[in-house]
């Protein structure tokens, strides 16, 4: 049988027919877990080049499934579209900063730094989940990552970021309007929201934390990913690294094209500040 003969199948049992004779199961147990690369790459052999062979012109409608097989073509499904899904997000990201704060640097700026954030997160799932650095210290052990988690990491810490950029950028913003000096609005603006943004992501490191003490996996997978993102982009992205490179690129901060100026709609994020200067009044002694 060629199932048999398949490199990497420890044995095939079956054909074992329906009630009804009109379908035929066959069980196939691979050598390794379910969960290790050479089953994955089993499953993709058996349907690219195996089954075909075996079947031939005989006009039998084979199917490979499983629950090996369904993760593998959720995890192919969602490889796909994880690149459209994150330029979709940046670009509108991107977009929308720059409407805000009118300029080109600040929000390309962002949309990086944020990334490396992410990426710092994506690295430590990795380096404890997959490589399985102190994963014992955790209650669990080694393997592959969840499909579906870099997605719904990339979205939650992607927004919560964004809220930590935007908070300090409008600062930031606000003495540059007010004083025109372009280096020392970004020590003002840090000055202003440091401690609100250390205040908050402590918070949310805690939250997420408390993830690690759960018994599932993927819990404690998002757990740990979630916490150290917003500790990376609290501390050495939003403290450091967004103010080091305002400071160095000064004036350029601010640049936009006129051109792109005149079309691009004018968003405002906390509201026209109109001053208001009262009107003197004459005292008169009665």
């Amino acid at each position: 049988m060629a199932l048999n003969g398949a490199d990497g199948v420890a044995r095939a049992l079956g054909p074992i027919p329906s009630d009804n004779q009109q379908a035929f199961q066959i069980f196939v147990v691979p050598e390794t877990g379910p969960q290790e690369e050479a089953t994955s790459a089993l499953v993709r052999s058996l349907r690219e080049t195996t089954i075909p062979d075996a079947v031939g012109d005989s006009g039998l409608d084979v199917k490979l499934t499983g629950a090996v097989a369904s993760s593998v073509d959720f995890s192919d499904y969602l490889s796909a579209r994880l690149p459209v899904f994150f330029i979709a997000v940046l670009s509108l990201s991107f977009l929308l900063l720059m409407m805000v704060f009118r300029s080109i640097l600040v929000p390309l700026k962002a949309v990086i730094m944020n990334l490396l954030s992410i990426g710092g997160a994506y690295g430590i799932i990795v380096v404890v989940f997959q490589w399985g650095w102190g994963v014992s210290l955790l209650g669990t052990g080694s393997g592959p990552i969840e499909p579906f988690l870099p997605m719904m990491l990339f979205a939650i810490v992607f927004g919560l970021s964004m809220d930590y950029e935007v908070f300090l950028l409008s600062r930031v913003r606000e003495e540059y309007d007010r004083t025109g000096d372009a280096k020392n609005s970004v020590a003002d603006g840090l000055a202003a929201t440091a401690r609100v943004i250390t205040a908050a992501a402590a918070i949310m490191v805690v939250v997420f934390g408390s993830f690690v003490l759960e018994d599932a996996r993927v819990i404690k997978m998002f757990g740990l990913g979630l916490a150290s993102a917003v500790f990376l982009d609290a501390t050495l992205v939003r403290m450091l690294l967004v103010p080091a490179t305002m400071e160095l690129l000064g004036e350029k901060n601010w640049w936009l094209p006129k051109w792109l100026d005149r079309i691009l709609p004018t968003l405002n994020v906390e509201g026209a500040a109109d001053e208001q200067v009262e009107p003197e009044r004459e005292l008169v002694d009665a």
